[in-house]
């Protein structure tokens, strides 16, 4: 795709049109009320949501997506001036309320950006999601895999959604005389919330903006602001804390949980093996290339597929919004994309895709580097294989998907987003 003409969840002059693809703060940097660089498309639940994030915009500014649906958008060529068409198509992600990934097509070819998404099979929603992209690429071959590569290594493994919901449940009820504090973002985990209503027959705190977007979303009978009501509180992710779980203590028994697909371990201060601090700290290793050019993966402590204690006072349950190691490679093995790229690429903790991934592709690891398996002639791609091959592997692979504290934001504001371009993947 032509530069100058599409950003993705990167809010920086130089673009025509640019797309949102949920309301997470690390999606949204450099996005402000004062917004006038261009129409902005989103979900119709983000865009319901959005003036509640950004009072004053103009929304005037915002295009609607539908899910499911084809649309199609004119834009001007930087280059020759002459009007181009991009089609795009919203596909829930499975992440957050109104969070999509967009599949973009054109004379360019096609483009899948993900965003961040879970790609699980346990529900129908999931399997509505996964029959609109397959249908969408039936005749189509993706060029370019914008990926949510957040927990893309081997060593995470966590189950679904479903059932770290009902280890959260087991917790609670194993605590019948405690206090419950769960750690939560201002938007994400709702479907966990109403889960422990539910199982539990029971009200959930949460804090006043909190209870403003649980109205936004419909809920308004499960949640509520008064402590007197109930037993289980969901806080701020950065207000939770050891410190804050030792103060609940000396007035009633108090136990925290954190949903997270990350392995946490609480970080003592220098010379005190007293476990404290006001956060979490990863304790995931990266993997590294071995003395003979293989692959070498250092361990994780602990068990990361189950419920961990790491204080008295603390529990962590693998329950993730994004996709983990396997989801990623059967994700890949739908698509088949020619080329793919990362959408976290400067944190220190993440793998770029095509390490571990690029057998999948159209790809292959030569020299330290990755060729393209499709030339270009005539301005003209040319592709190696059919779309009646690239089908069948789809439908294989559609038949064999299988199921298996969303991560610290100081760690997710780098270098999120894209403008769109032909170049941006390494050739």
């Amino acid at each position: 795709m032509e530069k100058g003409l599409i950003s993705v969840d990167r809010w920086t002059k130089g673009s025509q049109a640019y797309f949102l693809t949920h309301l997470h703060a690390d999606h949204t940097q450099g996005l402000t009320s004062t917004w006038a660089e261009g129409p902005l498309f989103c979900s119709r639940l983000t865009a319901k949501l959005f003036p509640f994030r950004f009072p004053n915009f103009r929304l005037s500014l915002l295009r609607i997506l539908d899910l499911g649906s084809w649309h199609s958008i004119s834009l001007i060529s930087p280059s020759t001036g002459s009007r181009v068409t991009v089609e795009v198509l919203a596909i829930d992600a499975h992440h957050c309320p109104g969070a999509v990934m967009f599949l973009f097509r054109g004379e360019f070819g096609c483009l899948l950006y993900t965003g961040d998404f879970r790609w699980e099979i346990c529900s129908e929603r999931a399997k509505v999601g996964r029959e609109i992209l397959f249908n969408a690429l039936k005749d189509s071959e993706v060029d370019i895999l914008y990926l949510d590569n957040t927990y893309c290594n081997p060593s995470f493994a966590f189950p679904s959604r479903e059932v770290a919901a009902k280890q959260v449940v087991d917790i609670i009820a194993s605590h019948p005389d405690h206090d419950i504090i769960i750690g939560i973002d201002s938007l994400g985990k709702e479907d966990l919330l109403l889960h422990i209503a539910q199982a539990l027959d029971t009200k959930i705190w949460v804090w006043p903006e909190r209870l403003q977007t649980m109205h936004l979303l419909g809920f308004y009978d499960i949640f509520t602001t008064q402590t007197s009501l109930t037993r289980v509180r969901a806080v701020p992710r950065y207000s939770f804390s050891i410190e804050t779980l030792e103060g609940l203590n000396t007035i009633r028994p108090t136990i925290g949980i954190m949903p997270s697909g990350l392995p946490w371990l609480i970080k003592p201060p220098k010379g005190d093996d007293k476990l404290s601090g006001s956060f979490l700290t990863c304790r995931y290793n990266r993997s590294k290339m071995g003395p003979n050019g293989g692959m070498q993966t250092d361990k994780l402590s602990g068990i990361l597929g189950s419920v961990e204690r790491f204080h008295k006072y603390m529990y962590s349950v693998p329950y993730s919004d994004h996709s983990c190691y396997a989801e990623i490679e059967q994700f890949i093995k739908l698509v088949q994309p020619t080329n793919m790229k990362g959408i976290l690429s400067s944190s220190s903790c993440y793998v770029d895709p095509l390490y571990y991934f690029g057998r999948l592709c159209g790809l292959n690891l030569s020299s330290s580097r990755f060729d393209r398996t499709h030339q270009k002639k005539g301005g003209k791609r040319i592709v190696s294989s059919s779309s009646t091959e690239v089908t069948k592997r789809r439908k294989k692979s559609l038949g064999h998907l299988g199921g298996r504290l969303s991560r610290v934001h100081s760690l997710r504001r780098s270098q999120r987003g894209a403008k769109i371009a032909e170049n941006d993947c390494p050739d």
